[in-house]
């Protein structure tokens, strides 16, 4: 006879209780103000989600840019356009590259084309804006210089900078911040010469192009445009006796002095700058791997640059056998 199956289910033993109910926490998020993963870790040291691998930023190489200063005899033409490339961003792997970038000229006064060879427009360095010399010569004959570029030239100009500076006048190693420093004639007349716009007023250093990096008052490298300008600023720096013991490598790259050339100039010195920053770039690499300061590298400390400025010339010599219309000259000079 068969078991009544009504006590053959009472005779199995009772289910297991069920699990304790996990309590729920109320305080604590798994996302922090900032956006952060805050998820206790696991024993490997990750957070709760699996995240990709980290990468440490290696401060050797992080946005790391020399710092450049174009020159030519007035400010104007050659050494501008050459200031406007190397402070144009560029898209290049991932990065933006911009340099930082201040100009001067070498000349006595700023002097453009007029209506003859005999008849220049003179302005004055460092109390002259460009916006001024475009008005002034809008005003004289305006299809006269805008045919002949100085208008367009001018209208660059202003978009870069406030006024052509002179380089003999440039107080190396003062802080350029705030309003710009400028000089008035000696003669103390109005016009062209000695007069300032009173809108010049609010021009700051940081209206610049490329003036972010420049605020200490140094640069790395210099580039002049005409040979006579190569030899104004170094025999200027050799007059100043290097106050800062700062090591500043002076190049010359011969450009006619025409808007064409100007063009096709300052493309070879955005290209010689790229070199020269890469160049840079692996050697203060080297240096921080070797257990230097990075701040000494930066600082232009002459042991810690020593390898940089030994490949310089090579550097140079590889680069002018790509650009042989443009005869260069190098030396090391000293702020």
């Amino acid at each position: 006879m068969s078991a009544d199956p009504r006590r053959r289910a009472a005779l199995q033993p009772p289910p297991p209780p069920p699990p304790p109910a996990v309590e729920q926490s109320t305080t604590v998020s798994p996302t922090g103000l900032d956006g952060t993963d805050e998820r206790p870790s696991t024993s490997n040291g990750q957070s709760g989600t699996p995240q990709p691998p980290r990468t440490t930023s290696n401060p050797a190489s992080d946005s790391f840019k020399l710092k450049f200063c174009t020159v030519c005899a007035s400010n104007n033409n050659r050494s501008m356009e050459a200031h406007l490339r190397l402070t144009t961003p560029r898209q290049e792997d991932e990065r933006t590259t911009a340099y930082p970038c201040i100009s001067f000229g070498t000349g006595s006064l700023v002097r453009l084309p007029g209506p003859s060879i005999t008849q220049p427009n003179v302005y004055n360095f460092n109390s002259t804006s460009y916006n001024q010399m475009y008005e002034e010569l809008a005003g004289k004959d305006q299809r006269l210089y805008r045919a002949n570029g100085i208008l367009p030239m001018l209208e660059r100009n202003r978009g870069v900078k406030w006024g052509p500076e002179r380089w003999q006048d440039w107080r190396i190693g003062v802080p350029r911040v705030g309003k710009r420093a400028r000089t008035v004639a000696e003669n103390g007349v109005g016009g062209p010469v000695g007069g300032h716009h009173p809108a010049d007023e609010k021009a700051t250093y940081a209206d610049d192009l490329g003036s972010h990096g420049t605020e200490a008052g140094t640069v790395d490298i210099v580039f002049t445009c005409e040979e006579r300008c190569w030899d104004a600023v170094v025999d200027d720096l050799l007059t100043r006796g290097s106050p800062l013991n700062r090591p500043v490598h002076v190049f010359n790259v011969d450009i006619k002095d025409n808007h064409e050339e100007a063009l096709v100039g300052g493309r070879a010195i955005l290209e010689l700058a790229d070199e020269l920053n890469a160049a840079a770039m692996r050697e203060r690499e080297g240096w921080v791997g070797k257990g230097g300061r990075v701040e000494g590298f930066d600082g232009g400390m002459a042991g810690a640059r020593m390898g940089f400025d030994e490949m310089v010339p090579e550097i140079l010599a590889k680069w002018q056998e790509r650009w042989p219309s443009l005869p260069a000259l190098w030396t090391l000079a000293w702020f």
